[in-house]
Formats: C-alpha cells, sequence, structure tokens
C-alpha cells in the first residue's frame, strides 16, 4: 500500500512538473512513469485471470488425536504464466496451515500440495473460505479474490479402550440375568419402519415387506435387559478446570502414523467428562449394549438406547459440540429423567459434582430397579472446586458403585481397577 501510494505521488509531481515547466524531458518523464503505471496494472489484473482452486479431503470428520488430511490444487489454465499467488486460507481448525505463497506457476501448471493437521480440539470448524492474492512485479497494484465455498468438519473427541472396566454382575445390563441368552431384539413389537443399513435379519417383517415390496423392519420397545444409559452432567457451575495450552509442536506425534501415540487432556472436568463418556460408549456399544445417553447442555440432549456403529457416530457428534453451560444441577435432572428408566436398567452417571443430593436420588433409582454407577471426577484435582470425598462417601454409605477419577489419571487405569474386598463396590484411584 506504501508503495503504491509512493508510486501514485511521483506520476502526480511528474505531472505536475511537466505541465508546468512544458520541457519536453518532463513530458517524457511523466509518459514513463504512466505507461508503468498502466502496465503494472494490467499485469496484476492478468496474474488473476484462469486461476482455479480446487480442495480435497478424505473425509468431514475426525478425531483427536488423529490427523485430518486435505490436498490442494492451485491450476494456472490461461496463456501466461503467474509470478507469484498468495493463497489465504481462513478455516478455524486449530493448526491448520493452509495458506502458502506459490511462486513461478507457469502456464497450464498446476501447483499441488497436501496438509496434514493434527486434530487437537474436539468441535465443529469450518474450512475456507480462502483467498487468491496476486499483483505485479513492481508490487504497485494488488489484485485478490475471494472463494466463499466452505466446507464443515467434525472433530469428535478421543475414546480410550476400556480392557478392565467391568462393573460388577449384578450392576451389568440386566442385572443377574445377564448370564441368560437374550436375542437382539425383544418381545415386544411396538411398530415397523423402512428398513435401515445394519438392522439383523431378525428384525425384519416379511408380512409387510411381502405387500409393499421393499424391505420392513420391526421396531421393538426397549429391551431392559440390553440399556445402558449414560449421563453426563454439564452444569456450568459443578466443573473445574486449570490454565492449560495446547503443544504447538508434534515431537512425541508420529508422523507416519495417522494417530498421535498419546493423548493429552486438557485439565477440566468437561474434556474428562467428555472423553470419559465417548469412551463407555465405545465400550458398550462393541460389546453389543444398547447404550442410550442425557445430559443437559445448553439444551436437553437426549438419544435413545441402540446399538451398532451408527449409534456411536450419533453418540460421538453430539460429544463433539457440546458445552458446559446447563443451567440446572444433577440432582434435579436425574429426578426428571430417572423417572421414565425402565427396571433392570443400568445409569452410569459422569459428574464432578459435589452436591450430595444426586447420590440420593440415585439410591432411590435403585429401589426402582435402576441400577446407578457413579463417575466422579475429583474437580479439586483439576482446579479450584469443593471437597469431593463426602460425596464419595455417600456413595460408599450406599452401597453404588463408584470409580474416581482425577486430572492426569490414565482413563484405562482408572476405570478398569476394582477394588477388592467386602464392602462397596467402589473405584480406588491413586
Amino acid at each position: 500500500m506504501r508503495r503504491s501510494w509512493a508510486i501514485f505521488l511521483l506520476w502526480l509531481l511528474t505531472a505536475i512538473f511537466a505541465f508546468a515547466s512544458g520541457r519536453d524531458l518532463a513530458f517524457n518523464l511523466f509518459y514513463f512513469v504512466t505507461g508503468v503505471i498502466l502496465v503494472s496494472l494490467f499485469w496484476a489484473w492478468l496474474n488473476q485471470r484462469g486461476l482455479v482452486l480446487r480442495r480435497t479431503t478424505r473425509s468431514h470428520r475426525s478425531q483427536v488425536g488423529k490427523y485430518f488430511e486435505e490436498t490442494l490444487e492451485l491450476a494456472n489454465h490461461s496463456r501466461w504464466p503467474k509470478l507469484w499467488v498468495e493463497v489465504h486460507d481462513f478455516s478455524d481448525l486449530p493448526g491448520h496451515q493452509v495458506s502458502r505463497v506459490v511462486n513461478s506457476l507457469g502456464r497450464q501448471a498446476t501447483s499441488r500440495w497436501q496438509v496434514r493437521t493434527l486434530s487437537r480440539r474436539r468441535g465443529r470448524f469450518v474450512l475456507g473460505p480462502i483467498t487468491l492474492s496476486s499483483g505485479d512485479p513492481l508490487g504497485i497494484f494488488r489484485f485478490t479474490r475471494e472463494i466463499p465455498e466452505t466446507a464443515s468438519l467434525v472433530v469428535t473427541p478421543p475414546t480410550v479402550d476400556l480392557p478392565g472396566f467391568s462393573p460388577p454382575t449384578g450392576y451389568l445390563p440386566g442385572g443377574e440375568s445377564v448370564h441368560r441368552r437374550t436375542p437382539y431384539v425383544t418381545s415386544s413389537v411396538s411398530g415397523i419402519r423402512d428398513y435401515a443399513p445394519g438392522d439383523s435379519l431378525n428384525r425384519i417383517h416379511w408380512p409387510s415387506t411381502a405387500r409393499t415390496g421393499r424391505l420392513i423392519s420391526k421396531e421393538f420397545e426397549l429391551d431392559p435387559l440390553a440399556d445402558v444409559w449414560m449421563f453426563l452432567d454439564m452444569y456450568e457451575d459443578a466443573q473445574a478446570e486449570a490454565p492449560w495450552s495446547e503443544a504447538e509442536d508434534d515431537t512425541v506425534m508420529p508422523w507416519l502414523t495417522r494417530r498421535a501415540e498419546r493423548i493429552e487432556l486438557p485439565p477440566s472436568t468437561v474434556e474428562y467428562g467428555v472423553t470419559i463418556a465417548a469412551s463407555l460408549a465405545q465400550h458398550f456399544l462393541q460389546a453389543d449394549r444398547e447404550v442410550g445417553f442425557l445430559s443437559y447442555a445448553e439444551t436437553r440432549e437426549a438419544v435413545q438406547p441402540d446399538r451398532g456403529e451408527r449409534q456411536l457416530t450419533r453418540l460421538l457428534e453430539i460429544l463433539a459440540v457440546i458445552r458446559a453451560s446447563g443451567r440446572l444441577p444433577i440432582a434435579e435432572a436425574l429426578a426428571l429423567d430417572g423417572a421414565t428408566l425402565a427396571r433392570h436398567t443400568t445409569l452410569i452417571v459422569i459428574t464432578p459434582s459435589t452436591d450430595e443430593r444426586w447420590v440420593t436420588v440415585l439410591r432411590g433409582l435403585r429401589a426402582r430397579g435402576v441400577h446407578g454407577i457413579a463417575v466422579l471426577l475429583a474437580g479439586r484435582t483439576f482446579g479450584p472446586a469443593p471437597d469431593w470425598t463426602p460425596v464419595l462417601a455417600g456413595l460408599q454409605a450406599s452401597g453404588l458403585p463408584a470409580y474416581v477419577v482425577k486430572n492426569g489419571d490414565d482413563l484405562a487405569e482408572a476405570l478398569g481397577r476394582l477394588s477388592s474386598g467386602v464392602g462397596p463396590r467402589v473405584m480406588a484411584v491413586r
């Protein structure tokens, strides 16, 4: 910009000098400067012609700890070479370095580069828009063209394998009847619907299929022998966190793999709770259990129990964007939704709450046949928070199974070691 103003000032001074003096030399200088400006303007305009940018992504979903990849191609379809083209990307994905300067792009030539970004943070992000900027060799003029197309990228929370997570038999879905052989469907048919990919053959309603000429599946009432409900506490005032800054390098990450060797979670009860919920959902769904989800965030999030990969995808996408903006304390939320849970349902509560009232509610649900399991996030280990030990004592006194997770714990270990001995089933964590 400064150079442009300098050139304009020079042109103005030469014009004034030429018309004021009337000398041929002054007019020749004025004509020369005017010619340079016009040629530079044409050059800068021509440098934008015939440019086509394409961006290709392998998937519009990623996961924390995995690498997101996309390929960009800048093609010059004109007959004139481009000295330089600046590609500037406005994606809000952290660490996504797409912008670059392409030099000496020949006619009918293509510049291609691949971007590989470690997904560090869950959420929904926007890829694009992109601007293409170029100018003349003297840097007098600069033209910018926007490519407004954008795409959405969903980064789901990380998941941890939980081979050691094994609630007591009486608290598994179905309680003591877990040892009985159960089909994938219940005996109570509530309706029919169109077939969906992934439905098992024993769900097919053959009379309706024969009548309509297309596959029809049976809808079943919720099977209490298989239901696992997860309740994730997103009450804003119950959360705790400590200052944290993301690592800016990938020195501990192998570039030759598609996944990081280890995942460092922010010191936040929210992020720990989301990761635990995602890991437990994966754990039970891989065991062919029906898993449902409840949470009170900005709005009430409720997903009815179901099996399969589609259910896991649905839950992970919700957990990708959920925020701790809830205004309903966990005790009130459990009282509202607990009344709708069927007998023998397993309810896993993930919370940092130190309000002992929710323990009383969970104990009341047990009296109705709902088997409660608590995953207690020790808020004081994450940041300023009330003492969590009275809640743990209340769970122990009530005989409710409890897992305690502290900041920095290995989640597979924290959710995989049950205490031995007589008494309440409590997860002991260092």
